[in-house]
């Protein structure tokens, strides 16, 4: 049963305005040093039944803790209320400052006008946690060279205060289907990643399946393995690189590996994603916050995408420290990923305390690119095969995309990544899009780089000897609209994989 405590809404003066406020009014207005000493003496003189206790917001941010439904905050402002009765002689001020700004919507498409929200400089609320009723002052003032944003909570006792600030500060620190994401110096939760991750699968990956499984293994196993690791007197830590040419699965995989982690029992393991080292105390202030971060939320995966762009010449020695120095990293599981292994420097990548473990993600053999036209297939709703080997058709509307040609495409793919590959299939998809209709006139191109093709291509590329049953040798399958497109842009993309 909740006790209401009869807060004073009104701090004890009786004048009209908020004498709380005039402090900060008359202070801002005026040559000041620290706006916490003013308020702080203030509010002990307006509020003396209640406890006061500050504390900086980014430390414990109140109002996010009740946006999310585990306390209530309703503003309070004599902006509202009745003016005096001779507004001449009154000398109210408002008791609250803040600014309206507009968020616009994230596409320029879209159905929402954007929004407005308020960054509140000074706020009053009525804040209700448990059993407990606080009035909270939020204020973004002076302390000394800078500004800072407090919460002066105003509460029945230390302990109830202390409470609520370790319960809202304990909620807000922990990852609620976010991932921390290090970027410009500081980390910020990102759910916009996490929703990304959650539509990644093993399923997507398409590797050998003999690697998948190894690298699969090596997640499970560390995660896994504390004990193992206690017995064998080891530090519980490792090192894994992704490496080889662009496009051909190490983000798909580190994003699957995230989603595995994300459902981990019995208790998620977080991830922390690491985009750049560029900061405001450089790049050796961002990896010390980094692993400190890292070391707080252990068990966890650090992932460092880029690894050799990452660590230069110029952090290598402090990188290395933190790795593996004085410093207590169990439960850190790090993944670097890497286009360039030769640029990464033999500290990092041939010590077995560091990144011992190296999977090559080279360019797909013929049974990947089979797979990964597959895989464009069912994308494209054209068909799938149940276990039974029977084609169940769905076709789309506007492509037919026959099982036949995930062989055909995969066969003069050869030497493409998964990128190119990619690539080939959404340029021929924006082709046939831009394509006349069939009542109107033909026309040559629709842009640069995507001619619509308006006369039979001839077949004069190149096909992997094992597929030659599966020839077009009549052109029969230039009536599907796809293969001619996709015989193009692979002819183009060739010849760009040739000028490189």
């Amino acid at each position: 049963m909740r006790t209401h405590l009869s807060l004073p809404v009104r701090p004890a003066s009786s004048a009209g305005d908020d004498p709380v406020y005039n402090t900060f009014y008359n202070n801002s207005t005026a040559p000041r040093v620290s706006t916490n000493v003013i308020l702080n003496s203030a509010l002990r003189k307006e509020y003396p039944n209640l406890h006061l206790t500050i504390s900086p917001t980014y430390d414990s941010d109140l109002l996010g803790f009740a946006a999310t439904g585990h306390a209530s905050a309703s503003p309070v402002s004599t902006n509202e209320e009745p003016a005096a009765s001779d507004p001449a002689t009154s000398n109210a001020l408002p008791t609250d400052l803040k600014w309206r700004s507009y968020i616009p919507p994230p596409a320029r498409v879209s159905s929402s006008p954007g929004i407005l929200v308020d960054n509140v400089k000074f706020g009053r609320y009525i804040y209700t946690w448990r059993e407990y009723e606080y009035i909270i002052y939020n204020v973004l003032g002076g302390h000394f060279s800078y500004d800072v944003e407090l919460s002066y909570i105003l509460g029945p006792s230390a302990s109830a205060n202390d409470a609520l600030l370790l319960a809202a500060s304990s909620y807000m620190n922990e990852l609620h289907d976010e991932i921390l994401v290090f970027n410009s110096g500081y980390w910020s939760k990102n759910h916009k990643l996490w929703q990304e991750v959650q539509a990644s699968s093993w399923d997507d990956v398409i590797l050998a399946e003999e690697m998948k499984k190894s690298i699969k293994g090596e997640m499970e196993k560390f995660f896994g393995g504390q004990e193992r690791y206690k017995k064998l007197k080891v530090p519980w830590k490792r090192g894994v690189i992704y490496y080889g040419p662009p496009g051909n699965g190490k983000t798909i995989s580190i994003k699957a590996m995230m989603h595995t982690l994300s459902l981990y029992t019995p208790s998620p393991i977080p991830t922390l994603y690491v985009r750049s080292l560029s900061s405001y105390g450089g790049p050796e202030y961002s990896i010390q916050t980094i692993f400190r971060q890292a070391r707080r939320q252990a068990p966890c995966l650090l992932v460092f995408e880029d690894l050799d762009s990452l660590v230069t010449d110029n952090v290598r020695s402090y990188f290395l420290n933190e790795v593996d120095g004085l410093e207590n990293n169990d439960g850190i599981l790090m993944v670097g990923s890497t286009n360039h292994l030769d640029k990464l420097d033999p500290g990092i990548r041939k010590r077995p305390s560091r990144f011992d473990r190296k999977f090559f993600f080279g360019l797909p053999g013929v049974d990947e690119r089979i797979a990964y036209c597959e895989f464009w297939r069912r994308k494209l709703g054209a068909g799938e095969d149940d276990d039974d080997g029977q084609e169940h058709t769905q076709k789309s509307e506007d492509i037919e995309f026959p099982k036949e040609l995930c062989k055909a495409i995969a066969g003069i793919t050869a030497g493409f990544s998964f990128a190119y590959i990619q690539e080939a299939f959404v340029a021929s998809l924006l082709a046939i899009a831009a394509a006349p209709a069939a009542d109107d006139e033909p026309h040559a191109s629709c842009g640069p780089g995507l001619e619509i093709a308006t006369e039979k291509v001839p077949s004069t590329i190149s096909w992997e000897g094992r597929w030659d049953n599966i020839k077009d040798q009549d052109g029969l399958w230039d009536r599907y609209v796809l293969w001619s497109q996709m015989k193009k842009q692979v002819r183009i993309l060739r010849e760009e994989l040739e000028e490189e």
